[in-house]
């Protein structure tokens, strides 16, 4: 009696890739257009702050190329006015009186103006003459307020993605400690959370303000201090979710520590939940620079940012120029609306649940 063996089937076709997280997340990203677009717009206004951040480009901005409010070029009219020509005073001339001359040794001043006339090209100076028309126009004291969005539009960006990378750092940590740790340590820090929770956001933020001073850095301190609350509660809730998870009793089992479980076993399967809670935080900070800077609590004198920009505003349209607040509306605008986008293809892309 023999046996037969049957032989495998062959298999047919390429074996099945089978991609991580990410490359799944950034397969779906790739099919939303509006998301990939926007992420476009992002990306090039990330380039131009880190331009700005080394001054390879805006940092003209405080010259004074033009005259104070000089009009957009598109606006001003071709014809150039015509003026009569004048006509000579010839009765004036005829009963002027003649020129009196002196010889340098009359004259009290005499060698010291000779003195001047020997070192007069040392010290002469070629001055540029102000135009009169710009591109997109100029401001009170005559600087480009093309360069000057430019520049403003670095710092505004420098200050949303800086405040919302500590604001996310200190809400992630207060967060996994207290959903990881629970009991007294949750009860502590919840506590807290509600202290910061129950006044105003914009109260918090006009206080610390007030109290730390102006300036960039001054803005991104009270921002991470005053808007971290949003990330906590976030992460303590997928923390109290993931602790008690296999995974993280498989990890306990072979005896790591309780950091390495928060860090490195629980933090990753949040990380989507992060890069969205990232851009959510980029463009709030953005508005709430543009506020303080508007209200006289942003960025200081010798800087610029959007919300400074903003802040002239009031006295330019009383003035009837409008061109500064069109530029500096038009900049926060695609900006912010970019974000956003961005934001609804980066949340339909990684979360999971959205795509079941």
């Amino acid at each position: 009696m023999t046996s037969t063996v049957q032989a495998a089937p062959a298999m047919t076709g390429t074996p099945e890739v089978h991609r991580g997280f990410w490359a799944l997340g950034w397969r779906r990203l790739k099919r939303d257009k509006v998301a990939m677009i926007s992420l476009v717009v992002v990306g090039a206004f990330l380039a131009l702050a880190v331009a700005g951040w080394f001054n390879i480009i805006g940092d003209g901005w405080r010259k004074e190329v033009a005259i104070p409010y000089a009009a957009p070029s598109w606006l001003m009219q071709s014809a150039e006015e015509t003026l009569p020509p004048a006509e000579e005073d010839t009765t004036s001339a005829k009963s002027s009186a003649p020129i009196v001359t002196m010889t340098q040794a009359e004259d009290p001043i005499g060698k010291e103006v000779a003195l001047a006339r020997q070192n007069m090209g040392k010290y002469a100076s070629v001055e540029t003459p102000l135009r009169e028309t710009l591109p997109f126009g100029a401001d009170l004291r005559g600087r480009d307020v093309i360069v000057k969005t430019i520049k403003g539009t670095s710092t505004s960006v420098f200050v949303g993605i800086f405040g919302a990378l500590f604001t996310l750092l200190l809400g992630t940590v207060l967060g996994a400690i207290s959903g990881y740790f629970g009991g007294k340590v949750d009860d502590f820090l919840n506590w807290f959370y509600s202290v910061f929770t129950s006044v105003p956001d914009m109260l918090l933020l006009l206080s610390f303000a007030a109290v730390a001073g102006r300036g960039i850095k001054t803005i991104i301190i009270v921002m991470a201090l005053t808007s971290w609350t949003g990330t906590y509660r976030l992460v303590r809730a997928e923390y109290l979710k993931l602790k008690n998870r296999e995974f993280v009793q498989a990890a306990s089992a072979i005896g790591a520590s309780d950091a390495r479980r928060i860090f490195v076993h629980i933090l990753p399967n949040i990380s989507h939940l992060l890069l969205v809670q990232f851009s959510l935080l980029t463009v709030s900070l953005i508005k709430y620079e543009a506020i303080l800077s508007f209200l006289g609590f942003g960025v200081g004198v010798t800087q610029v940012s959007l919300g400074s920009m903003l802040a002239e505003a009031p006295a330019e349209l009383v003035q009837g120029v409008w061109w500064q607040m069109v530029a500096v509306t038009i900049a926060m605008s695609l900006l912010v609306t970019a974000f956003s986008l961005l934001i609804d293809g980066l949340r339909d892309a990684f979360d999971p649940k959205a795509n079941k």
